[in-house]
């Protein structure tokens, strides 16, 4: 752990040199203020009130969800849980019951979750873990595209009607038409205050810093310190930003290994050098890469790399 330490120091020194003396005029919250806007309550704030409101209008004991993010849904507030089973239930669209209302667009429900056979039952040590029989989950849809998803569930067999589903839906439409109004006003924004744009040099330094980063936390065994790192890496996306915002809500999502090596490929870096960089097998790295091109739809890691960029996937 020793070596981790002087790795994560280094890192640090990096983040002080380059943001606080090396380029005065930037900083990653100046710059993600400056893009986001001011909002009145985050939208993590945004979803907890909605999953308390959905508790309360459902009368279901347990009540979770998140936003869509980096091709999935994090749940972020969860409350009634009697175990910690749903921390870290991330979705993916089409996947589970939640995935399910994504791509339908619609609500979905069980009365049976363990011996449904309508979903796919990827997230049943989640569900399960919790004991949760009843679930039901409602897309958030902002302009024909899933958002986030809440869940209502219950541990017994209930029956959900639409007396249930009508208040429930409104719950998911209200988050909706706020997050409608702060898209509206973010493009607002962008169309009367351009966004600064890092000089060529700068995003060079920056990407390079982002692989790095990336290459030091797959060499720690310290969770803590890899969510530090990982909240870093976001900051550093917050500055550069989705090369297209048309793209910046996708369903991609490349695993943490394909992340790795595609940060390493953008720099120009040949498999071998990867390999070297994040200590694996130079076949290993050649079968991250594959996958994370065929994910990305790209013949080319040239086209891979490109693709990332304008999702918001890699600075």
């Amino acid at each position: 752990m020793p070596h981790g330490r002087s790795r994560v120091t280094a890192s640090r020194g990096w983040y002080r040199r380059r943001y606080e003396t090396g380029y005065e005029a930037v900083t990653p919250e100046s710059w993600y203020q400056l893009r986001m806007g001011t909002q009145i309550a985050s939208t993590e704030q945004l979803v907890a009130d909605g999953v308390r409101e959905l508790a309360r209008r459902t009368r279901f004991p347990v009540a979770f969800g998140g936003l869509f993010r980096h091709g999935e849904v994090s749940v972020t507030t969860i409350i009634g849980n009697r175990t910690h089973h749903l921390d870290g239930l991330q979705v993916r669209p089409e996947r589970g019951l939640g995935g399910r209302a994504m791509i339908e667009l619609r609500p979905r429900m069980t009365n049976d979750y363990r011996s449904s056979e309508q979903i796919t039952h990827d997230y049943d040590v989640f569900v399960l873990g919790e004991g949760l029989r009843t679930l039901l989950a409602l897309p958030i849809v902002v302009e024909g595209r899933p958002r986030g998803v809440l869940y209502a569930g219950a541990w017994e067999q209930s029956q959900v009607g639409g007396v249930t589903t009508a208040p429930a839906m409104s719950v998911a439409q209200r988050i909706a038409t706020e997050l409608r109004i702060r898209d509206e006003v973010e493009r607002r924004l962008r169309q009367t205050t351009p966004e600064p744009v890092l000089a060529a040099p700068q995003r060079e330094d920056l990407r390079e810093s982002f692989a790095e980063l990336r290459s030091i936390a797959s060499s720690l065994a310290d969770e803590s310190l890899r969510e530090r790192i990982a909240a870093v890496e976001r900051r550093l996306l917050g500055v550069v930003g989705p090369e297209s915002s048309a793209e910046s809500v996708s369903n991609v999502h490349l695993s943490p290994r394909e992340l790795d090596v595609l940060a390493c490929a953008a720099l120009g870096c040949k498999n071998s050098e990867i390999a070297a960089q994040l200590g694996l097998k130079e076949g290993t790295v050649k079968a991250y890469l594959g996958s994370a091109m065929s994910k990305l739809d790209a013949s080319t890691r040239h086209a891979a790399v490109t693709h990332a960029r304008r999702l918001g996937l890699l600075p």
